[in-house]
């Protein structure tokens, strides 16, 4: 099979305008997304509908593919840079532009979810960090999984699930291996364009979580593990807690 590697990458930000382009132990955080994707595809492209972000990528030696404005999703602005890429890529690998230390060994886990030929969409789950409690499990920003014996998502939700019966709350961790979502995802080529398609649905309005969406139409999700922990930068904040983190790694 063919992966090609391709990374959203917007200027306007609510909470971080130009986040891409901010500065992580002396490059662009986009150049340090691109260049850990490269560590292991050849294939990698940066998808994005700003002119600076694109001269970027392009300074630093990258590919990149001017987008439309309007998308309301990174999943609808990679199938645009997918058409416009061409070639015959079998499997399209979602890497968010704001995840400069996503690990080569978790897109080597996402690629091998593909070995087996029923994997329609794949994405990742790291079971929390329980160190403080329920603290991290009880973050809504932070979406869990519940998966079926087979490893194929059953829901993904900002709540805590599954609700543990019987139990103190601060102890639930202690009876369930909560498993985090990372928003990594990769898919076949023609069900990203199917999903694409589809309309917003209920359960994707409800929890503000794009891949309800698709588990809603009947589409499955393949989860694969890892144990590594990543730094995503979502506001001003987050660099410095990612420069923090580069120094100590």
């Amino acid at each position: 099979m063919r992966f090609v590697i391709i990374i959203p990458a917007r200027y306007q930000s609510t909470r971080f305008p130009g986040k891409p382009l901010a500065v992580l132990g002396g490059k662009p955080v986009i150049q340090r997304v691109y260049e850990k994707a490269l560590s292991v595809l050849p294939d990698v492209y940066v998808a994005t509908d700003d002119d600076r972000i694109f001269q970027t990528v392009e300074a630093f030696g990258g590919k990149a593919v001017m987008t439309r404005s309007d998308h309301k999703s990174g999943t609808d602005r990679i199938q645009e840079a997918a058409e416009k890429i061409g070639g015959d890529f079998d499997v399209i690998i979602n890497i968010q532009g704001d995840e400069p230390f996503v690990d080569a060994s978790q897109i080597e886990t996402l690629m091998h979810l593909f070995d087996d030929e029923t994997t329609q969409i794949g994405t990742l789950g790291k079971p929390f960090d329980t160190s403080c409690g329920m603290a991290n499990v009880d973050n809504p920003n932070s979406p869990k999984i519940v998966t079926d014996k087979k490893g194929f998502a059953l829901y993904f939700s900002r709540s805590v699930i599954p609700y543990v019966r019987g139990k103190e709350h601060d102890i639930w961790h202690e009876k369930f291996p909560y498993l985090k979502h990372l928003g990594v995802y990769a898919y076949r080529k023609e069900v990203l364009a199917e999903v694409t398609q589809l309309p917003q649905s209920s359960l994707e309005i409800a929890e503000s979580l794009e891949q309800l969406r698709w588990l809603e139409n009947g589409y499955r999700i393949r989860v694969g593990k890892t144990d590594i922990e990543t730094v995503g930068i979502d506001t001003p904040e987050d660099l410095v807690k990612a420069e923090e983190f580069l120094k100590a790694h």
